[in-house]
């Protein structure tokens, strides 16, 4: 990884196992001091190889048993407005340009496969010049 050295690394893997981790606990951890471990942290969002402190939720314990990663393909000349518009849709939890087979991946959570097929029907497939919805539902979660 460039602008990040061996020990900037080792902060990184704590950091995203608990991104809420004291620094102290961290220095203990890795045998330097509290503040050397704050300097690398602020330098590191300065370089901008750490954007922001997030959490990871759970979605099935908030009422969302379904979650979607949504391929969609949009006629070029509507492509900056549909992913403005997939981004004001409450479930889409992120939007991305793609290349591949898509041009916009987004992972959408549903409470169930009704909930789901009206976020898409209702939603996303009336988005202007959406041409192709693919739905791959996730079964679990493994990384």
């Amino acid at each position: 990884m460039k602008n990040i050295d061996e020990r900037d690394k080792q902060i990184l893997e704590i950091l995203c196992e608990d991104s809420r981790i004291p620094y102290t606990k961290i220095s203990d951890e890795l045998d330097i001091s509290e503040a050397t471990v704050r300097k690398r942290v602020n330098l590191m969002k300065e370089k901008g190889v750490i954007n922001k402190f997030t959490m990871d939720l759970n979605p099935s314990n908030l009422g969302f048993d379904m979650v979607t990663f949504l391929g969609l393909d949009v006629e070029p000349e509507h492509f900056l407005n549909a992913v403005e518009e997939l981004r004001e849709i409450e479930e889409v939890r992120w939007v991305a340009k793609s290349t591949g087979d898509h041009m916009i991946m987004s992972e959408i959570w549903a409470e169930d496969n009704q909930h789901l097929s009206k976020i898409m029907e209702e939603k996303v497939g009336k988005i202007k010049g959406v041409r192709d919805l693919c739905p791959a539902i996730i079964l679990e979660k493994i990384r």
